[in-house]
């Protein structure tokens, strides 16, 4: 439900998180494979990611405390996800014409903790460029919260992407930061 406030969106750890280095780096691999999804316009292989209830979060604000009280840039459940992705690969769909190219660059990841139910987060920093008649360039500070799945691999809880220009006039934002 994404309206539901007991939606745990804190991205301070509670507790540390023991990681091997070898499970450390499979976090990086999976936040690199992730942005090669965004990148390649794979969006079905990116929703994949997704813990069922996962939420995508962009706040509006510096250090917006949650997505209730204040409007956001995307604040986003499952259906949402799914909705703008078939809005990105509709042919018809006349903001994308041409299609927007983009390109990550992601780095700095580092495993902050656990929050309270268990959750791995994660921080890193991304630069997001993109392409559709003009080029613009957004960077900022993500943090993942990760699940394990049944299969053992990761799974996205919650991606919150805040921008250094967070409170910047933007052009339309279609694609996934």
């Amino acid at each position: 439900m994404l309206l539901d406030r007991n939606f745990d969106v804190s991205v301070t750890p509670v507790s540390p998180a023991a990681l091997s280095a070898d499970e450390t780096r499979g976090v990086e691999q999976f936040l690199f494979q992730e942005v090669q999804y965004l990148d390649d316009r794979d969006f079905d292989a990116w929703l994949a990611l997704w813990d069922e209830d996962g939420r995508y979060w962009v706040p509006r604000f510096e250090r917006q405390a949650n997505p209730f009280e204040q409007v956001s840039l995307f604040w986003e459940d499952k259906m949402l996800r799914e909705v703008r992705v078939k809005r990105l690969n509709n042919a018809r769909n006349w903001s994308q014409q041409p299609p927007t190219r983009c390109s990550h660059l992601v780095g700095n990841v580092a495993v902050k903790g656990l929050d309270s139910a268990g959750h791995l987060i994660v921080r890193s920093s991304v630069h997001h460029t993109e392409w559709r008649g003009e080029q613009r360039h957004l960077a900022g500070t993500v943090h993942h919260k990760l699940v394990r799945g049944a299969e053992g691999g990761w799974r996205i809880r919650l991606k919150r992407v805040d921008l250094v220009n967070c409170d910047s006039v933007f052009a339309n934002l279609e694609v996934f930061i």
